[in-house]
């Protein structure tokens, strides 16, 4: 497919301005003028509807295929919260009116629904107070640690350098605590997929501020040790971080809060279907105990006696402001109408029928892949393609292979501490139907890895573009045309 740039052709025009009727003629210093006009596509407005519409088509997405990405909880937005997002009462609203004297009563109803949202996330999470200002899941960390750094300050532990994370977490943890000003240990998992508790008490003393976990990990696994964690972080007045990438695993089942956690985040993408693609827009609330509420970001939305509802800022030992006080609002509003079509026992049964199809998933794959730990998963499987590796046929091969058929390959090389790593995450919303369609690619891979290994050295074929050099494109990145 050629370049909007490579379609160009002179004199072509998609919109022509009349000429101007008024009488005023900027000034612009000649320092800031251009010497030559900007090298932009010369196309018509047909050729731009048809240009992006076709590589629009071009893209894989949940919406056109089963994209079983582990550990990113790809999982289908309903439509009716995206029409509910576009509600002229909402939508139209200017952002700031809240903060403008009596604004507050003008806007009634958005507060409500961050007010209440705050509320049920609490009740679904076991914690005291939520901030929904974070703009994405590693926004949400980088508050998360932000809190704990103040915690820790507050109370004069001026020692603390130190977070703890598992090998099994996710991989932006270690990032969040070192742009907080952290260093970071990392502790291994045990034959089990389990935090080694041995070694963590061999790494935990006074200079440890807190640890990061991600549960369940990103083995798929729920982590059993996690009172005995929490008491061994506590003993040295540490703070326990949930990671709650992976929440919609245990949605009705168990709250972080009562596992003895101090603060999690949550990705509402990942939990209650908002969009989720290139990079954002995102939410990711933060939730906290008592010991940490007082840090909060400021203002958080209040209800007062009378049952209306306004903005607070007298919070003196706040951490200050991270974002706008409506946070991503209009993500948090899909997932406000997400809770309330589910109810309690909606959102519980999206935790059952996410760790169902992935256990499905696992049981009908392990004839034919070998299988990290061999017990009961969440909500993701996590294989090793080491199998077909001894065949010259690694898990890349693997994922390009499912391109060619028209499926999104899951995530690969991921975690990697698991060599030729395959990591499976259906989620809930994927049929039985879907599922066994691509089973029976995974398995049609494993047997062409037995006939014909050099045969996915050129796949896929049906893509315009086949085995770019992913090194490169990852470091040496040019979104520039080269006129």
């Amino acid at each position: 497919m050629k370049l909007i740039f490579e379609k160009s052709v002179q004199g072509r025009r998609g919109f022509r301005f009349p000429d101007s009727d008024v009488p005023v003629k900027a000034k612009v210093p000649q320092k800031y003028a251009r010497g030559n006009d900007a090298p932009l596509p010369e196309v018509s407005e047909l050729d731009v509807v048809r240009h992006y519409t076709l590589l629009s088509q071009k893209n894989f997405s949940v919406d056109t295929h089963f994209y079983p990405l582990g550990s990113c909880t790809m999982k289908y937005n309903p439509k009716f919260t995206e029409a509910l997002s576009r509600l002229s009462g909402f939508a139209d609203l200017h952002p700031l009116l809240p903060q403008l004297a009596g604004g507050e009563m003008l806007t009634q109803g958005a507060l409500e629904v961050l007010y209440e949202l705050e509320q049920w996330m609490c009740e679904m999470t076991g914690f005291s107070h939520f901030t929904l200002q974070p703009l994405a899941g590693a926004h949400g960390e980088l508050t998360g640690i932000m809190l704990m750094a103040a915690y820790h300050k507050a109370k004069g532990n001026q020692k603390k350098k130190y977070v703890i994370i598992p090998d099994s977490a996710h991989g932006t943890n270690p990032a969040s605590a070192a742009i907080a000003g952290y260093e970071t240990i990392s502790i291994p998992s045990n034959k089990d997929g389990g935090m080694d508790i041995a070694k963590l008490k061999s790494a935990v003393n006074d200079e440890v501020a807190g640890l990061m976990m991600t549960c369940p990990s990103t083995y798929g696994l729920f982590e059993s040790n996690i009172d005995e964690i929490a008491k061994i972080i506590h003993s040295v007045d540490g703070i326990m971080y949930y990671d709650g990438a992976n929440l919609n695993a245990l949605l009705g089942r168990c709250r972080p809060g009562d596992l003895g956690f101090d603060v999690m985040h949550i990705n509402t993408h990942k939990t209650f279907t908002t969009p989720h693609g290139g990079g954002g827009p995102g939410a990711g609330p933060v939730g906290v105990n008592d010991k940490l509420a007082k840090f909060l970001p400021i203002s958080r939305v209040i209800k007062r006696k009378d049952g209306t509802f306004a903005l607070d800022y007298d919070y003196p030992d706040s951490i200050g402001y991270i974002a706008a006080f409506y946070g991503n609002f209009a993500l948090l509003l899909r997932a406000y109408a997400y809770l309330l079509m589910l109810g309690k026992e909606g959102l519980k049964a999206t935790a059952d029928h996410a760790v169902l199809n992935a256990n499905y998933i696992m049981r009908r794959l392990q004839p034919y892949y070998k299988l990290c730990f061999d017990k009961l998963c969440m909500h993701e499987a996590v294989f090793s393609a080491s199998i077909q590796a001894s065949r010259g046929v690694h898990a890349i091969d693997i994922a390009k292979f499912l391109i060619d058929r028209g499926i999104h390959p899951p995530t690969v090389y991921f975690p990697i501490s698991v060599p030729e790593a395959v990591m499976i995450e259906p989620t809930e919303t994927e049929s039985k139907q879907t599922m066994d369609a691509f089973i029976d690619e995974m398995i049609a891979a494993d047997a062409l890895s037995k006939l014909d290994p050099g045969a996915f050295k050129d796949l896929p074929k049906t893509m315009p573009i086949s085995r770019p050099d992913e090194v490169k494109a990852a470091r040496d990145v040019k979104t520039s045309y080269a006129f």
